[in-house]
């Protein structure tokens, strides 16, 4: 079913619309939630709440890309479920990946600084569409998806070496285009 179709159903408060995003995203954001959490237990409840979030949100508002918009709001929580989970014993990929990431970005929390997390979302999109095609893939796979440099490597035909250098030289260009963009990091 169309995206289009399946965002009227949820205008129109159509069930049908839970259960269709169901199928046709499902997986999609089950991999999402378990990328960042490792644990299909934890990224299957992700995906129920991400449809209750959805079933709230639509409407008022109207995505204008459904996938994107189920994507962000099952990271958002796998990352909410991670950091609630503190008493986990190992290391987490997420959280690697998250770490590397706090290098050039650091978390704005409290709501009087909500404009400047949107300007610094305006200048990692400005940052991201002046890459390649290949390096933003790399790092989006890396930094939103939380996919181990081993996956992106695999994925990609590249050695993991390559892949980490490639993402170490992109963490510091963008550094130092959030230092002119004028971000104090």
């Amino acid at each position: 079913m169309e995206d289009s179709l399946i965002i009227a159903l949820f205008q129109e408060r159509n069930e049908d619309a839970l259960h269709q995003t169901m199928e046709k995203y499902g997986a999609y954001c089950h991999g999402v939630a378990y990328n960042i959490l490792r644990s299909h237990q934890d990224s299957e409840e992700c995906v129920n709440d991400t449809l209750l979030r959805v079933w709230n949100s639509i409407p008022p508002q109207r995505p204008l890309c459904l996938r994107a918009f189920l994507g962000r709001i099952a990271r958002n929580l796998a990352i909410d479920r991670f950091r609630s989970q503190k008493a986990r014993s190992s290391v987490c990929e997420g959280a690697v990946a998250l770490e590397e990431l706090g290098e050039c970005v650091s978390d704005t929390a409290t709501p009087l600084e909500e404009a400047e997390a949107a300007r610094l979302r305006e200048s990692i999109q400005g940052f991201l569409s002046g890459l390649s095609r290949r390096d933003r893939e790399i790092f989006l796979c890396r930094y939103f998806y939380s996919y181990t440099v081993a996956e992106i490597a695999k994925a990609r035909g590249m050695k993991e070496n390559y892949v980490r250098n490639l993402l170490s030289r992109t963490r510091q260009k963008l550094k130092q285009y959030l230092e002119k963009e004028g971000f104090a990091l």
